[in-house]
């Protein structure tokens, strides 16, 4: 069995990108069975990693791990893992709708060699507290070497993640970060895991979680598949001024990221974005053009069309920033 490398919170940092599985053209067809395009998935792990990105996840939900077979999700952690050989930690998303079949996917990710499971909540019943603090203890005692980040969606599991949850969590040892979402519940939150797990913001909210607390070193993106220079902009700006202490051109360069968030939610709903949020966010990675997502598999392939075309606009908006990045000339620098 391959042992993956023991993380801590601490070395959690900087921009992990989350990633799609990329499909092919045929993925919206339910009767089809090998949906995944591996070579797309293999270059664009290379290409994230060679950008710069200190991590990657994958098989939450724009990553369509609940309509990916078992076997597309054996090969698919194959080819990223293999892409990445080491060079940043690999977690992959192991979450099903029981504690058995979930320990069982999570052993396999381990013998493929994955670092660790970005994990959520079985989705069936609205679990308690102590419902869902027990299913990360067991998925932890049956596969201890398994790093483990929670997967903290409130929409995807009906569960909001509350301050006493997190408090238990963060006497699992394996827990070691947290794809998160807010700004409000931040300080509460990081309260209660006393340093333990390193609490991943969105990249829209990266900015203003630095500003909050120096701690928070470190956030997920998906817009990185939208164009990975933009990323590690935003972590090399927030990093400069940290040191500086002058947050000028960190606001400014926020200032022009946060509109590309604007089109992505549908009337500003976060509700609403998490009905479409597959197909939302595979749209907006195919407008941007620096990787192709592929169509979405059923059955969440159906989305309004206005919807798309503000995840589109968004998509464009972002690689309108990438080429700002990438020419050497972005406008809120001068």
């Amino acid at each position: 069995m391959t042992n993956p490398m023991k993380l801590t919170a601490q070395d959690i940092q900087g921009a992990w990108a989350i990633m799609p599985t990329p499909a092919t053209p045929n993925a919206s067809d339910w009767r089809e069975r090998k949906t995944v395009d591996l070579q797309e998935a293999a270059r664009v792990v290379d290409d994230l990693i060679k950008s710069g990105v200190n991590g990657i996840l994958s098989m939450g939900t724009f990553g369509e791990a609940a309509t990916l077979t078992l076997d597309e999700k054996i090969d698919f952690m194959g080819a990223i893992v293999d892409a990445a050989s080491g060079r940043v930690p690999i977690f992959v998303g192991t979450t099903t709708l029981n504690t058995r079949d979930t320990v069982e996917l999570t052993r396999k990710a381990q013998d493929i060699g994955a670092d660790g499971t970005m994990l959520g909540i079985p989705m069936w019943c609205e679990p308690s507290v102590e419902t869902a603090v027990q299913f990360y203890r067991d998925v932890a005692e049956g596969c201890p070497q398994m790093n483990i980040a929670i997967y903290a969606n409130p929409e995807a599991f009906k569960f909001d993640f509350p301050r006493n949850f997190w408090a238990q969590v963060a006497e699992i040892p394996q827990v070691v970060t947290a794809k998160y979402i807010g700004i409000g519940p931040l300080m509460r939150d990081m309260s209660a895991i006393k340093g333990r797990i390193k609490l991943l913001s969105l990249d829209f909210d990266y900015y203003a979680a630095a500003r909050i607390d120096e701690s928070c070193d470190a956030f997920w993106t998906s817009g990185a598949v939208c164009g990975p220079s933009v990323a590690i902009y935003l972590r090399d700006i927030v990093e400069q001024a940290r040191k500086t202490g002058d947050w000028s051109q960190a606001k400014a360069f926020q200032m022009n990221l946060a509109p590309t968030a604007a089109p992505l939610f549908p009337g500003g709903s976060f509700k609403r974005f998490s009905m479409y949020n597959i197909a939302l966010e595979k749209i907006r990675m195919n407008a941007a053009g620096w990787m192709n997502a592929g169509p979405i598999r059923p059955p969440y392939h159906l989305c309004p069309e206005e919807y798309a075309a503000g995840a589109r606009q968004s998509g464009e908006m972002w690689a309108d920033l990438a080429r700002q990045i990438d020419s050497g000339n972005p406008s809120w620098e001068k």
